[in-house]
């Protein structure tokens, strides 16, 4: 199976748009198939206690300033949408409340991304799978009834749809990727399973190719000691490259179901080596 690759810039960009360019030329340049971000109305999915509360940040000391430096807005997305185009990478983001949902209808993608955080809220499912397009469901943090009734939804909407396994740890430690997990949403699900990592480095997220993955999430980030609660767990530009770079020759090694399968390079080292047998 061909893996989708998908490089999640999410909050990564810091508010900057030429950071967010450049990682997507880093993205691009390290072989991924898409870029990630994410879209939220900050007075929806915050209450205003928690805006008003103290947190420092570049932007000041609030929480509202720092979400709203955070937080890209149309003229952003704009530029995102024409960089994307030129650069023939596809982009797409996970909204997180129907307002953020609408917002993204201005942009001819191809993708969703349903957050682990949101695949609890069936409002939100049922009016995101009305939109028919291919959507990816990442489980943190989830049930098994959350991820049925997640799935009936999809289902009946008749919504071509893919589950992520996903832990949702920053970084998640490797003991607790439980990567058997994706056989197990296989068996009962019958659909694609892709895998959404947290944790740092490339040892996971290779062992999840040989699950036989659809997709494959990895955050990204320009500098891992950049500001911001995903960058521990974010891959850097070199790690883009050896990961896709690694995976593509694990894919190539797989090969065919064959037995008594010889090429034809061994053919002549058989008759040498076997020489001295009557």
């Amino acid at each position: 199976m061909t893996i989708f690759f998908i490089a999640e810039i999410g909050i990564n960009h810091n508010g900057d748009i030429e950071i967010a360019k450049k990682l997507i030329d880093q993205a691009k340049e390290a072989g991924f198939n898409a870029v990630k971000f994410q879209k939220r109305d900050i007075n929806i999915v915050y209450d205003e206690k928690l805006l008003s509360s103290y947190r420092e940040s570049p932007w000041g000391t609030t929480q509202r300033e720092q979400k709203e430096g955070l937080e890209f807005g149309e003229d952003e997305y704009d530029q995102i949408d024409n960089y994307c185009k030129n650069k023939n990478i596809q982009w797409f983001a996970s909204a997180w409340d129907l307002n953020s949902l609408s917002f993204l209808d201005k942009y001819d993608l191809k993708h969703h991304k349903v957050a682990s955080a949101m695949i609890t809220d069936k409002n939100f499912l049922k009016e995101l799978a009305n939109k028919k397009k291919n959507t990816f469901i990442s489980t943190g943090m989830s049930s098994e009834k959350n991820i049925d009734e997640a799935v009936e939804i999809f289902d009946k909407a008749n919504c071509p749809f893919e589950l992520m396994h996903c832990v949702s740890t920053y970084p998640m430690k490797p003991e607790d990727a439980n990567l058997n997990t994706i056989d197990a949403l296989k068996r009962k699900y019958k659909c694609k399973v892709g895998y959404s990592g947290h944790e740092t480095g490339l040892a996971v997220s290779l062992a999840a190719v040989s699950k036989n993955i659809s997709s494959l999430e990895r955050h990204i980030t320009l500098d891992r000691s950049m500001y911001g609660s995903d960058q521990a767990a974010s891959l850097e530009p070199r790690g883009m490259k050896e990961l896709i770079s690694i995976i593509n020759k694990m894919q190539i090694s797989f090969g065919e179901e064959k037995l008594g399968f010889i090429l034809d390079e061994e053919i002549p080292i058989a008759k040498k080596l076997r020489a001295h047998i009557k």
